[in-house]
C-alpha cells in the first residue's frame, strides 16, 4: 500500500490539470479553433412585402425557395371590386355632362324674343326715317314723327329688360354648369385612386431574392399592411461580428478580410469578405459570440459582406482574420 501526504496529492491533482488543459490547448492550435480574431452569425438582408390593398389572393407566386426578380408580379389581389368603382364613377361623370352645356326653355324664349324685338325696332326705325322726310316736305305732321319716336323709344326699353332677363338668365346657368362641373375633378381623382389601387393589387417584388418565408395563399382574404411574404438576396450575406476596443484600429469600413467557415471537423472554406459597417457605440457582450479577449466585457458590432456561393446559410458561424 502507498501512502500519500496531502501535500502530494495536491501536487499530482495539479499536474493532471496542467497536463488536460495543455492538451486541450493543443488539440485546439492543432484544428486552426481559435486562429481567428472575431466571429459571429451569417445573416441576409431580408425584405417583408406586405399588401396595399384588401382583397381574395387570386394568385400567389411567392412560395418558399422560388427566385424573384425586381418588378415581377409576385401576388394579384381580386381588383373586381376596385373595377366595378371605376365604371361607377365613369357613369357619374357622364350624367354630369348631360346636366351641363344645354341652355334653358327660359333663355331660348329670350333670345327669341330678343330676335323679334330686333326685327320690329328696325322696322320702326325705317319708319321714323320715311316720317323725317315727309316733314321735310309738309307732307307729314309733327304729331307722326313724335308717335312713331316714342314707339321707337319703347321698343328699345322693352329689348333693353329683355336682354337684361337674358344676361341674369345665362348667368344663373353658367353658374350651374360650373356647380355640376365642379364635381367633376373629385370624381376624376377618385378614379385616378381607384386605378392606383388596382396597380397596387398587383404587388411587385421590390429586390432581387429568394422567397424565405410564405405567409398567405390563394384564396385567403388579406388586408393592407398584412404580411405576405419575406424574401432576402442570398448571393449577398452578411457576418455581423463583434471586435473589442483594441481591435478598432485594425479594421475600417471598406476593408479586405478573410472569412472562415466550416467544411468539416478539421477544415474551413475561406472567403473575401468586406468590412461595409463599424458601429460607433459599444454594447455588452453576446453570450453566444466569442471574441478574440473573452475578458472584454464591451465590445463593437461590425457587419462583413460576403459573396455566397450558395454554401453560406443564414444562421451559419463565421469566423473573421483581419491580417
Amino acid at each position: 500500500m502507498i501512502i500519500r501526504t496531502r501535500k502530494q496529492i495536491h501536487k499530482m491533482k495539479y499536474a493532471s490539470i496542467t497536463l488536460l488543459l495543455s492538451s486541450i490547448l493543443v488539440a485546439s492550435c492543432g484544428n486552426g479553433s481559435g486562429n481567428y480574431d472575431a466571429s459571429g452569425t451569417f445573416e441576409a438582408e431580408e425584405v417583408i412585402v406586405s399588401a396595399e390593398t384588401a382583397g381574395r389572393i387570386t394568385a400567389f407566386d411567392a412560395e418558399e425557395g422560388v427566385a424573384l426578380q425586381p418588378g415581377q408580379i409576385a401576388v394579384r389581389i381580386d381588383t373586381l371590386p376596385l373595377s366595378l368603382q371605376a365604371k361607377q364613377v365613369d357613369a357619374t361623370i357622364a350624367s354630369l355632362n348631360e346636366r351641363t352645356g344645354s341652355e334653358t326653355p327660359l333663355v331660348n324664349t329670350l333670345r327669341q324674343q330678343m330676335q323679334v324685338q330686333s326685327t320690329q325696332i328696325a322696322s320702326l326705325e325705317r319708319e321714323q326715317q320715311r316720317i323725317k322726310k315727309l316733314v321735310e316736305a309738309d307732307a307729314a305732321t309733327s304729331k307722326q314723327l313724335d308717335d312713331i319716336t316714342t314707339q321707337l323709344n319703347v321698343a328699345k326699353e322693352q329689348r333693353t329688360l329683355t336682354q337684361k332677363q337674358l344676361d341674369q338668365e345665362t348667368a344663373n346657368l353658367n353658374l350651374r354648369n360650373r356647380s355640376v362641373l365642379s364635381e367633376k375633378e373629385p370624381l376624376s381623382v377618385r378614379k385616378e385612386q381607384i386605378l392606383d389601387q388596382m396597380d397596387r393589387s398587383m404587388v411587385k417584388n421590390p429586390v432581387n431574392g429568394t422567397v424565405l418565408t410564405s405567409y398567405t395563399e390563394v384564396g385567403e382574404v388579406t388586408a393592407p399592411g398584412k404580411a405576405l411574404y419575406k424574401i432576402a438576396n442570398l448571393d449577398s450575406m452578411v457576418l455581423r461580428a463583434y471586435i473589442t476596443g483594441d481591435q478598432l484600429a485594425s479594421v475600417k469600413p471598406g476593408q479586405t478580410v478573410k472569412v472562415l467557415v466550416d467544411k468539416n471537423e478539421d477544415d474551413y472554406i475561406t472567403y473575401n469578405g468586406v468590412v461595409s459597417w463599424i458601429s460607433d457605440k459599444a454594447e455588452f457582450t453576446p453570450k453566444t459570440i466569442q471574441t478574440k479577449d473573452e475578458r472584454a466585457n464591451l465590445v463593437y458590432a461590425m457587419k462583413i459582406r460576403v459573396r455566397n456561393n450558395g454554401a453560406i446559410k443564414i444562421g451559419m458561424y463565421g469566423e473573421v482574420q483581419f491580417k
